[in-house]
């Protein structure tokens, strides 16, 4: 692993609520930052106590209001221009870190740099199922970018530059079990709800039953799902249960207003 060095000072935002399963693993592994800003929402555990026993950990707590918003505010708060922002359930491979700290000595001409994702379905890498492209902005300038706080979740970086690819993928811990995924894709779909909702679109009846159907096709079949075994049948069927959720709470929105 090379030392650090950076020409280019490094900050480390991560958003946290209640990761204290993740956050000595993560945080053991960032030695190359230049400083750690985890922007926290009132966990309940000890995601406080384990963050603040790392020395580089700048802790702060802030209400959250949605996944852009907080994401926002983290780059806020961080002192230096260069961001590496991971979530508390990722993590970077030794090559992916040699990668990142070369890319910040040598980088001249890109704003914002892609990550391709391994996605864990518990301890074994989940191969298709739609997560065979996934990839995400994790490292960037923040002079040139911002996150699009029209949307609630899966948030879009707003790039005003050029845009790299690094080589090396991060692992992403997504799926620990099925209650805690589960409750992730319901939250998602209760934010994609609202977001459809100050959009002023209307839930129909062809969107509650053909959009998660198709979204259930299109992974299992399309994505190659079903190569996964059962692990794809699950990761699938959630994926599109999100769907539901979605027009589900969408309904309830326009009912209630």
């Amino acid at each position: 692993m090379k030392t650090n060095s950076l020409t280019k000072k490094l900050s480390v935002l991560i958003i946290t609520l209640d990761e204290e399963e993740h956050l000595n693993a993560l945080l053991s592994d960032l030695d190359f930052a230049d400083e750690i800003v985890i922007v926290d929402s009132f966990s309940t555990d000890n995601t406080e106590i384990i963050s603040k026993s790392f020395s580089k950990v700048k802790f702060i707590q802030n209400r959250f209001e949605n996944f852009s918003k907080q994401r926002n505010f983290a780059i806020s708060q961080s002192k230096n221009d260069w961001i590496l922002f991971l979530d508390a359930d990722e993590r970077l491979t030794p090559e992916l870190k040699n990668e990142i700290i070369e890319t910040l000595h040598n980088n001249h001409y890109y704003s914002a740099y892609f990550f391709e994702r391994i996605f864990m379905f518990e301890n074994t890498i989940l191969k298709y199922s739609g997560n065979q492209t996934d990839k995400i902005f994790r490292l960037f300038d923040k002079n040139f970018v911002r996150y699009d706080e029209r949307r609630l979740v899966h948030e879009k970086l707003i790039v005003n530059g050029k845009i790299g690819f690094l080589k090396n993928k991060l692992i992403h811990y997504s799926y620990a079990s099925y209650r805690d995924y589960k409750e992730k894709i319901i939250l998602y779909g209760k934010f994609k709800a609202k977001e459809k909702f100050i959009k002023k679109i209307k839930p129909t009846f062809l969107h509650q039953l053909l959009h998660p159907t198709y979204n259930f096709i299109y992974n299992y079949v399309i994505r190659l799902g079903i190569l996964d075994g059962k692990k794809g049948i699950i990761i699938c069927y959630l994926n599109a249960y999100s769907i539901t959720v979605r027009y589900r709470e969408l309904k309830k929105l326009w009912s209630q207003n």
